[in-house]
């Protein structure tokens, strides 16, 4: 199936700590969510929901500014940890990751300076991204400059990998991963939850209270993102309980658990229609 191109290519999702809780670095305006939904909406494909479980390769793109653990090169059993998380965290979709391939590259400029929509981070894509719209390229880097600095991650969305497929995928911070030294967010889950973006979700807290929110109806309206684990927090009125334990907010890894029978519902037909899984 062809696309006209998307002019919301550059639309991003990132996660950044501030005072040590995950916070938003780059939101998605009420006009940007709507003309995304409204692309979707055109040309939305319905998965073949009889098919048992779907397979994604992961390109591991290790980025670090030496070979040391503080430098960024993490080793194969941290990967390995949290290829294994996401097939946890993603056990009730279908989908199952697996490891296609791992690089390491000793570059300290991308490492330390490669952010959202920057010349090192296109750099860096440029020379090491592989694969087609399924495949899911990840790169672990230290957002080690001023610019960058506090990042946790950042995503594409589906529907820009038309016009931008150098771009397409995940950067995150290499301590995130399983066993990493990011106190609270060393679990995995700051990749569980920029993959939900690659694969089409928005955060829970998707504008707020109003509205249509994330898009799926089983996810309670939130006012804002949750840190920690504040339990029976309630941050709009009727819908239940903020989703404080939903991998698309930005609760503490501990805190998070689940996915939703909408958000997979949601991811499925986003694949279908933009990644042809």
């Amino acid at each position: 199936m062809q696309f006209r191109t998307f002019a919301l290519s550059a639309i991003l999702a990132a996660a950044t700590l501030v005072n040590g809780q995950r916070g938003c670095g780059v939101s998605l305006t009420d006009i940007q969510v709507e003309a995304q939904e409204a692309h979707f909406k055109a040309n939305k494909v319905t998965p073949e929901f009889s098919i048992a479980a779907t397979t994604i390769n992961v390109q591991f793109h290790v980025v670090a500014s030496g070979t040391t653990l503080a430098g960024g090169y993490i080793p194969d059993t941290q990967i390995q940890a949290q290829i294994d998380v996401l097939n946890s965290d993603y056990s009730d979709s279908g989908i199952t990751f697996v490891l296609a391939n791992t690089t390491r590259t000793i570059n300290s400029s991308w490492f330390q300076n490669a952010g959202p929509s920057n010349s090192y981070q296109t750099a860096m894509k440029n020379a090491l991204r592989t694969g087609d719209a399924a495949t899911l390229n990840v790169y672990t880097v230290g957002f080690k400059s001023s610019s960058t600095s506090g990042l946790l991650g950042y995503a594409t969305f589906p529907s820009s990998y038309s016009s931008a497929p150098k771009d397409d995928g995940v950067v995150f911070l290499f301590s995130s991963v399983p066993g990493g030294s990011t106190t609270n967010y060393n679990g995995g889950q700051t990749l569980t939850h920029e993959v939900g973006h690659w694969l089409g979700l928005y955060h829970t807290f998707q504008g707020g209270c109003s509205g249509t929110g994330d898009s799926v109806s089983d996810t309670p309206p939130e006012a804002s993102a949750a840190s920690g684990c504040p339990v029976g927090r309630d941050t709009c009125t009727g819908g239940g309980a903020d989703p404080i334990h939903n991998y698309m907010d930005y609760s503490y890894d501990s805190c998070m658990t689940e996915f939703t029978a909408g958000q997979i519902t949601r991811l499925k037909s986003q694949i279908a229609t933009y990644r042809g899984l």
